[in-house]
């Protein structure tokens, strides 16, 4: 229960801003490129912090660390109810407060993963499957919790609902005070970062994942936008046809592979997923009717579900003695695809007239590498098998 709630929480952090991306825009006199330092930043943050986890959680300890993952996440949350009105500049009481929840967004990241994954479960690439999607059953909750808020008290209100929210991680963080929690690796058996380094399979592994963050936060993060602004729909379908539209399916793809994980080859489900996802990106960027334009953004949801847990999940499987350093820097991975496809699509935008379509039909490059990526593991396993077995 404390890290489904974990991956709530972080679910609160990574989506409840997004959904005021146009409000700071007009509220502060904000620009397109000003806005995408939200994200940006959020995710660079999360990057920084999984670096830093790498290092000194197994020194600290993982209860004191995923503690203060809901500590911070909610004190974040409130200072963001509260910053951009006190300080001469509202962009830098944003991105103050950002920090701070996305701090504990990231410890989150670094902890939850490795804590479930330490427990004793024989599909455990179907059980973390099943537990990010409950990211995705937190986003929807955001959404649409949000959404009701807002048609209920007006969206000039936004400043109470994020102290509402902010009371999940601080009850959470009771729940990490008092339950089990196990070690992945045993002290001294797990590998260290240099040695990560030396495993080249790591080096796939990492691309993936950045592959990974970045296909699945360009469409989430930019959706609520994209569906205002480009398609010309009004705030409230803009939220619920497309990032929550979004989180349900990604919701959906999760927990069904967690149920039929012992059914299907991760590899080649996490193939036809990329090729999906190109799809969805292509036809959100370049169709010219709001109908498709929103499948688009909506479906991208499916084909992302399984990317990073299925990640995740194959780098246990490849480097068993990986630990809190490979979970840590894969975290910093998906962070940094996180960072540079939004900040890619607020870029691109920015130079094409404030254009959200060309932006993401840029972001398609990161679903086409993470194809690219997966194509080189399958050989290598291939090449692997073929050799052993000649042995």
């Amino acid at each position: 229960m404390a890290c489904y709630l974990g991956f709530v929480t972080q679910a609160i952090a990574a989506n409840f801003a997004p959904l005021l991306f146009l409000t700071f825009k007009n509220t502060y006199s904000l620009s397109l490129e000003q806005i995408s330092a939200i994200p940006f930043i959020f995710f660079f943050t999360q990057l920084l912090t999984d670096l830093a986890a790498a290092k000194f959680v197994d020194k600290i300890g993982y209860r004191v660390c995923v503690v203060a993952s809901q500590v911070l996440s909610a004190v974040g949350l409130v200072l963001l109810a509260v910053l951009p009105d006190l300080l001469p500049s509202p962009l830098t009481g944003i991105l103050i407060a950002v920090v701070l929840y996305a701090v504990g967004s990231g410890l989150i990241e670094v902890l939850i993963s490795p804590i479930v994954e330490a427990c004793p479960f024989d599909n455990k690439d179907g059980m973390m499957s099943l537990l990010h999607s409950f990211y995705c059953w937190g986003s929807v909750g955001v959404i649409l919790g949000s959404t009701l808020f807002f048609m209920a008290f007006g969206i000039q209100h936004w400043r109470i609902l994020a102290v509402v929210w902010a009371v999940l991680p601080f009850c959470n963080a009771f729940n990490f005070v008092k339950c089990p929690i196990e070690r992945l690796v045993e002290d001294g058996d797990s590998m260290s970062i240099g040695q990560l380094f030396h495993t080249p399979i790591f080096w796939l592994m990492a691309l993936l994942m950045v592959c990974s963050g970045a296909s699945e936060i360009s469409m989430s993060q930019w959706a609520s936008a994209f569906t205002e602004s480009a398609l010309g729909v009004s705030k409230l379908v803009g939220d619920l046809a497309g990032p929550c539209l979004f989180a349900v399916l990604m919701g959906i793809s999760r927990a069904y592979y967690g149920k039929n994980s012992e059914k299907l080859d991760l590899t080649k489900t996490m193939l036809g997923c990329g090729l999906l996802c190109v799809c969805c990106y292509l036809l959100a960027s370049l169709s010219s009717s709001p109908i498709l334009g929103l499948a688009g953004c909506a479906i991208c949801g499916i084909s992302v579900g399984i990317m990073w847990p299925g990640t995740l999940s194959i780098s246990a499987q490849k480097c068993p003695r990986g630990g809190t350093a490979m979970f840590a820097l894969l975290a910093l991975g998906g962070d940094l695809g996180g960072s540079i496809g939004p900040a890619l699509v607020g870029g691109v935008s920015s130079l094409a007239d404030s254009s959200l379509k060309a932006g993401l039909l840029a972001a398609s490059l990161f679903p086409v590498l993470l194809i690219v990526g997966l194509c080189i593991l399958k050989r290598a396993v291939r090449s692997r098998t073929v050799h052993g077995q000649s042995n």
